[in-house]
């Protein structure tokens, strides 16, 4: 039976996977992240191959995750959904109030399953359509 790990990654092992998935035709260097030694990466192996990746960004109690790629062959087998609810719960027990990220506009289905909502308008970066998804995190009893 094959098996699932998430894990910590150093920033530069999120690079490679993050190419070939988001930007192939662009330069490496359109994946890397000017605050990527700052924040916290995960990578998610599949059978110890390394499959998905995420990078996550905190500002106080508001948390940004980018750059959440899957290899292509393996999209649609819930590995961006483990990931996902990996930095949900990573957010929470850090005591994130908010986690959101700018979403492919294509992709705003998959972040709505999640409790996901588009905040803001429409815009375009590299030729592709974004918005912002936001998830709200706080207690509503305030507890």
């Amino acid at each position: 039976m094959s098996e699932i790990q998430i894990e910590q990654i150093r920033y530069e092992l999120t690079w490679h996977l993050r190419h070939k998935v988001m930007y192939p035709n662009l330069p490496i260097e359109s994946i890397k992240l000017k605050n990527d030694p700052d924040g916290i990466h995960f990578g998610l192996y599949y059978d110890d191959k390394l499959t998905a990746v995420v990078s996550i960004f905190k500002d106080g109690k508001i948390y940004q995750f980018r750059k959440l790629a899957t290899l292509s062959e393996e999209q649609k087998k819930g590995f961006g959904s483990s990931l996902l609810e990996h930095v949900i719960s990573f957010v929470k027990n850090e005591g994130g109030e908010k986690l959101w990220c700018n979403a492919r506009v294509t992709a705003t289905k998959f972040y709505s399953k999640f409790g996901f909502l588009q905040h803001g308008s429409y815009f375009v970066e590299n030729d592709i359509d974004f918005v912002i998804m936001e998830l709200d995190l706080k207690d509503p009893l305030g507890t």
